[in-house]
């Protein structure tokens, strides 16, 4: 919906496009502590209240005059839902035994997924009437998600530790090494759409249409193969997970930068969506299966991970204008090279370990 934000406003679509980053940053740069803080406020309380601000935040986008003030709504939206992902999945490794933990985390991958893949269709659709039907409608599913909230703590009158030691045990050193991870993984794979659709326009021709048909189908496949990836990784573990994920990414994406076809691209494409499943699975599944701060410690590995997603398109666009086919290879090397160099040293892995104790 940029073009028709940017005729709404009087701003070109390059313009226009700040208002992702105008929602990213601040959903980036708060979820770092966001975690930590929610689990000091109560997980139920605080999302509660995030997607209430969302609710708000929407209706300011909807209401807003000049572009500024849209682009500060974007903002608070961003600071509102950075409060919501990492709680619920602490809610979720809270609610579930340990040893069905993946299980679980594949069926909120397969749901995120299909938001993920549905949300830019609807948008358009909604684009197409008026673009701020599209903010009205999250505004209504944010209204009944307050509405639903989640499950309370099970721990009346726990004592919690200080901010400070929280926010230490948030940011170990094995919690930032699983979120550059998943940054890599994330950034390297999934995050490289836009390299996908500008092989497929350069050297194949094909139109904006078919282009966004095909890129939907790592969604997709995310979606449809999620629970099995979960029940995988509860036999083999996070960390093993993880690996696998890159050494599968790496593969497809080579292929994706380098078959001569169409169709041969769109199947290998989908098979990323397995690899990247495999990939974000394990990893929450690694942070998650302990229990000191969970929901700090996967609203660090979650703001990393958008962080390596946000300079994907910075960093690999150059060497692909310089080398189409190097612009593919980079970033499967960082992931057969990379990702197991930086889980090489993390130790005993704790989905593991939760799965044996349990």
């Amino acid at each position: 919906m940029l073009p028709e934000l940017g005729s709404a406003y009087d701003v070109s679509p390059g313009s226009a496009s700040l208002s992702l980053t105008a929602y990213l940053l601040p959903f980036a740069a708060v979820m770092l502590f966001s975690g930590t803080l929610g689990e000091r406020w109560g997980r139920r309380r605080t999302v509660v209240t995030a997607y209430g601000v969302y609710v708000l935040a929407s209706g300011a986008c909807i209401l807003a005059s000049a572009f500024p003030v849209f682009l500060a709504a974007r903002a608070l939206q961003g600071a509102a839902n950075a409060f919501t992902t990492p709680l619920l999945l602490s809610a979720l490794a809270a609610a579930v035994p340990a040893q069905r933990l993946g299980r679980a985390l594949g069926w909120f991958g397969s749901l995120q997924a299909a938001g993920q893949t549905s949300a830019p269709l609807l948008g358009g659709f909604a684009a197409e009437v008026d673009w701020r039907l599209a903010f009205a409608g999250v505004a209504v599913v944010a209204a009944l998600l307050i509405v639903i909230g989640i499950p309370a703590e099970a721990r009346p009158g726990a004592v919690r530790p200080g901010l400070g030691d929280a926010l230490r045990a948030a940011m170990r050193p094995a919690v930032l090494r699983a979120g550059v991870a998943a940054a890599l993984g994330w950034g390297c794979l999934a995050g490289l759409n836009f390299l996908v659709a500008l092989r497929l326009e350069e050297e194949f021709g094909i139109g904006a249409g078919p282009r966004g048909l095909l890129l939907t189908g790592l969604g997709v496949a995310g979606l449809l193969t999620a629970r099995l990836v979960g029940g995988g990784v509860d036999r083999i573990g996070g960390r093993r997970s993880v690996l696998l994920g890159a050494g599968l990414g790496a593969v497809v994406v080579v292929a994706v930068g380098a078959l001569p076809a169409v169709w041969p691209v769109a199947l290998a494409w989908a098979a990323g969506g397995v690899a990247s499943q495999l990939l974000m699975v394990g990893v929450n599944a690694m942070v998650l299966g302990t229990a000191e701060n969970r929901g700090g410690a996967v609203s660090v590995v979650q703001a990393v991970r958008f962080g390596g997603g946000a300079l994907s398109p910075v960093a690999i666009t150059p060497i692909y204008h310089a080398d189409p086919l190097a612009g593919f290879l980079v970033p499967a090397a960082l992931l057969a090279v990379a990702v197991p160099a930086t889980l090489a040293r993390g130790g005993q892995d704790p989905s593991t370990d939760s799965n044996a104790r349990a």
